[in-house]
């Protein structure tokens, strides 16, 4: 029993021992001792106050490719896009932008002057507007300007493997690396990935308007378009020109003089009649991916984003410059004039949660969680990593 007395001391001493140390650390009255070197991790490891980081030191192959065409006035629009992609992404981000001349200066400009902690995180090329095929100016003038261009980008980008493509007034409100990952559930044939235009056809443009064959009941949207570009410039597409299979780039003149005089939203129908030929190459993503004013100007009907949260905001229709949704014209501006430096917290989502306020009158208005829910989970997951990575758990009081 002595002994047994002895040490139960002995453990409650070692305890406390170890309470006091663990309190004198968490005061700050004694340094954590130096881990062992770890050679194999060592350029990868990320320390409280180092800025390298795992993603500084991943390969060019491992980036995330990320294409935008922008003409005319659409210089704003596009670097809050770029900068909402920046905001909340993880991994290292290639921009590809395409533009008019007179623009080029502006968005090299631009970009080079967002902060090192930013600027670390992304690398851009600016290219001209270019179309490989058939009369440029035919094409440059198709539905807006330069959006054609989007469909020679697996002729141009010859040296990348995969491709993000979306709109100028496209806005991520989740790391663009979950979009990403979409790419690895295409099956073997599939090649690109869009949303439906529409979650109910018997409404929707295509399944009521359409004057040319387009992808399933209700066609798809082109705005956020996901691209395998090595196995587009290896296939061979079903087509309604010749028997025999065409490649990608073969096929869009011939497919634009065919249609030309049916078609009304330019490129997109375009994909629309490239897919409903192969309709196997193509991987349908969820509403949530490429949400627009549709999906809630006449009621919700975008479940995936009723349960999950809106990831992808898509504001056509102009709806980011006027006010007719102003729900869409909110998220826009708060990106947009967020202060790169600040607390994603007090300096925009909360003033946002304050702006639906003002927007309760509107159908999309009524239902603000499916707005903020994907983006207040983003902002959490990037102040817990800024706090326990970047400040460190010894460092919090």
């Amino acid at each position: 029993m002595k002994l047994r007395s002895k040490a139960a001391a002995l453990l409650l001493l070692a305890l406390a021992a170890l309470l006091l140390a663990l309190l004198s650390l968490r005061a700050g009255r004694a340094e954590p001792p130096a881990p062992p070197a770890r050679p194999a991790l060592e350029k990868l490891a990320r320390r409280p106050g180092e800025l390298r980081s795992f993603q500084d030191v991943l390969p060019p192959e491992l980036w995330i490719h990320l294409a935008v065409v922008a003409c005319g006035n659409r210089l704003e629009e596009t670097l809050v896009m770029l900068k909402s992609a920046i905001l909340f992404s993880h991994r290292k981000i290639q921009f590809h932008i395409f533009t008019e001349d007179s623009l080029k200066p502006e968005f090299d400009k631009q970009l080079r002057q967002w902060p090192d902690s930013y600027t670390k995180k992304f690398e851009h090329r600016i290219y001209p507007i270019t179309f490989s095929v058939g009369n440029p100016q035919e094409w440059k003038k198709l539905f807006k300007p330069c959006a054609a261009q989007r469909l020679f980008l697996p002729v141009i980008l010859k040296d990348v493997d995969s491709l993000l493509y979306v709109d100028t007034d496209v806005l991520f409100l989740r790391p663009v690396d979950d979009i990403w990952k979409l790419l690895r559930h295409f099956n073997a044939t599939q090649l690109a990935a869009m949303a439906p235009e529409h979650e109910i056809p018997k409404i929707g443009w295509y399944s009521r308007f359409a004057r040319h064959p387009f992808y399933g009941s209700a066609g798809v949207n082109s705005g956020v378009m996901l691209m395998n570009l090595t196995r587009i410039r290896s296939a061979q597409f079903k087509n309604s020109i010749i028997p025999t299979g065409l490649a990608w780039e073969d096929m869009l003149y011939p497919l634009y003089q065919k249609y030309k005089n049916a078609i009304t939203w330019g490129d997109q129908d375009l994909l629309n009649i490239i897919f409903y030929f192969n309709p196997e190459c193509l991987y349908v993503f969820p509403c949530q991916w490429n949400y627009r004013p549709d999906h809630c100007m006449y009621g919700s009907n975008c479940k995936e984003a009723e349960r999950e949260g809106v990831s992808v905001l898509h504001g056509n229709r102009g709806v980011y410059h006027d006010d007719k949704q102003p729900t869409f014209k909110a998220l826009y501006e708060a990106i947009r004039d967020f202060p790169f430096q600040d607390n994603l917290f007090q300096s925009m989502y909360y003033p946002l949660q304050l702006k639906f306020l003002e927007t309760v009158h509107t159908l999309c208005g009524r239902i603000p969680q499916v707005f903020l829910k994907q983006i207040e989970k983003t902002m959490k997951r990037a102040y817990e990593k800024h706090v326990i990575i970047q400040v460190g758990p010894n460092q919090m009081h």
